[in-house]
């Protein structure tokens, strides 16, 4: 029995493998060359107008399209999305409605389908008019010096605006643009220019120029405190006397010595350098005290002096 069914599947085995193999051509072919129709989900590319072109693109547009395609099957079969694309070519001509068409398709070399629809079939766009306008860079701090510095009033930008270019709608509501922030810790007494750039508020708009020269001024800590109705002593002659007798003192200082001064270690004086005996002069105020300037209110009184 064995050798009978042993004795049919080898008897004329090649001439058996032969047919099953032109079967198998065969069937390829026929399959191959049958139509089948496929959607796939492709980029779709955008050519827009060069930026010295006086209108803009602006809203949103979709990424990609849907398009069926008809082709044997083996075309079919092979076709990859990422092979394929739309392009929309808006760099000469801007419409506000696009109708999407087979010959914007762009296919890989040799491959031969139909394309039969477009999901979706068309897409609206809108423009607007592309102005450019001078606008302030703000500038920011992030940080804190080192102990006993601060920041010496506001950072100045060089220089202080940017041209602005894009959509009228996004340019002419911008109130100003951002440089990145200033980095101050550990900066200690001195001036520190750097090189920040500037944030891009949209995508759509571009900056001219693109970065800003910051300067930060760093200084030592101080207070300030006033001490009010202060004798003023008259040096440089006996018997000497202002009008008005007393002053208004205000002193800046590091804050340790601003917290530590009383009262009396302030001495309002004036000099008298007439070698007359006696006479009347109107004459500054001087208060001398180390690491502190002083500002006295009047600044000048009038001093008497003689018998």
């Amino acid at each position: 029995m064995w050798e009978r069914i042993k004795t049919a599947l080898t008897e004329n085995l090649n001439l058996k493998l032969l047919s099953f193999a032109f079967a198998l051509v065969l069937y390829s072919l026929v399959h191959g060359g049958q139509d089948a129709r496929r959607s796939i989900v492709v980029d779709l590319e955008v050519l827009l107008p060069p930026e010295s072109s006086d209108r803009v693109l602006v809203g949103s547009i979709p990424q990609s399209v849907r398009i069926f395609v008809r082709g044997s099957n083996q075309t079919i079969d092979n076709l990859r999305a990422s092979t394929v694309s739309v392009q929309m070519d808006l760099s000469r001509n801007q419409p506000s409605h696009v109708v999407f068409e087979p010959k914007m398709v762009r296919m890989p070399e040799g491959v031969n389908v139909e394309i039969e629809q477009f999901d979706p079939a068309s897409i609206d766009l809108k423009w607007e008019q592309r102005v450019v306008r001078d606008v302030p860079i703000q500038v920011s701090v992030v940080g804190t010096p080192a102990d006993g510095f601060v920041v010496k009033g506001p950072l100045v930008a060089e220089p202080k605006t940017v041209k602005v270019r894009g959509p009228q709608s996004e340019v002419m509501v911008l109130q100003h643009v951002r440089a990145d922030a200033f980095d101050v810790r550990g900066l200690t007494e001195g001036s520190y220019p750097r090189q920040l750039a500037i944030e891009k508020p949209s995508v759509r708009l571009k900056l001219d120029p693109t970065s800003v020269i910051v300067t930060a001024d760093i200084t030592r800590e101080v207070a300030e405190r006033v001490f009010q109705k202060l004798p003023v002593a008259v040096v440089g002659i006996p018997k000497g006397k202002t009008q008005p007798a007393e002053v208004d003192v205000r002193l800046i200082c590091p804050p340790d010595i601003v917290r530590s001064l009383r009262p009396e270690q302030i001495v309002p004086q004036v000099e008298v350098n007439s070698k007359d005996l006696s006479g009347s002069e109107s004459l500054p105020v001087h208060v001398r005290m180390d690491r502190c300037d002083a500002y006295t209110v009047p600044r000048e009184v009038i001093t008497r002096w003689g018998p």
